[in-house]
């Protein structure tokens, strides 16, 4: 079984918020499979689905972002998960709104959800797809703008970036993270950049 956690907080509130684009991901994932992720347990939400022949297991903490590691150990251990079967899905200041970037293993970064989950696991080889929520004013970044909803002008960008995501996990789960990494790790064209404003 793999599986897929998308960090966030719970809380209408924090929904639209950059910090939950983790928990959008897993949602538009859910969606695109016909399931519900609202199955509460191991202090998560949680639905399962199948994404090619694998069996798939969507979370997403209700522990709040900085304790999300508590969830994904107790997720872990009672589906018996492999740390190598385990994908993360969080927001990532450092790059562009709407650019995402896969890597298979590495240090938090400073991402205090990822961190957590370092921690709870004991290993820092754990799949991760990061996606980029930069302000377009880095002055503006930091916990005021990552916990305030999404304005309107970047829902475009935010949306596409889900679809992305979700097609990134169905290369990650089917074909394995190197053909994932080498698919979706381009940087964006300036066309590209342009076609969004």
């Amino acid at each position: 079984m793999k599986l897929i956690v998308g960090l966030g907080n719970p809380g209408i509130e924090y929904q639209f918020t950059p910090h939950n684009i983790g928990f959008l991901a897993v949602d538009r994932i859910a969606g695109q499979c016909g399931v519900m992720v609202d199955n509460r347990h191991c202090k998560a939400l949680t639905g399962r689905t199948r994404i090619g022949n694998e069996e798939v297991l969507l979370a997403k903490p209700e522990t709040f972002m900085n304790l999300s590691g508590m969830s994904v150990l107790e997720l872990v251990r009672k589906y018996e998960v492999e740390p190598q079967c385990l994908i993360v899905i969080y927001d990532e200041l450092d790059l562009p709104l709407g650019m995402i970037r896969v890597r298979a293993r590495g240090s938090s970064a400073g991402h205090n959800g990822m961190q957590s989950i370092i921690n709870a696991l004991q290993t820092e080889e754990i799949a991760r797809i990061r996606i980029g929520v930069a302000p377009d004013d880095p002055k503006k970044g930091g916990a005021k703008y990552i916990l305030s909803p999404f304005r309107k002008s970047q829902m475009v960008a935010v949306d596409e970036a889900l679809d992305v995501v979700a097609q990134a996990v169905n290369v990650i789960v089917n074909e394995g993270i190197a053909p994932a990494m080498n698919r979706f790790n381009r940087k964006n064209k300036p066309e590209d950049l342009e076609e969004k404003v």
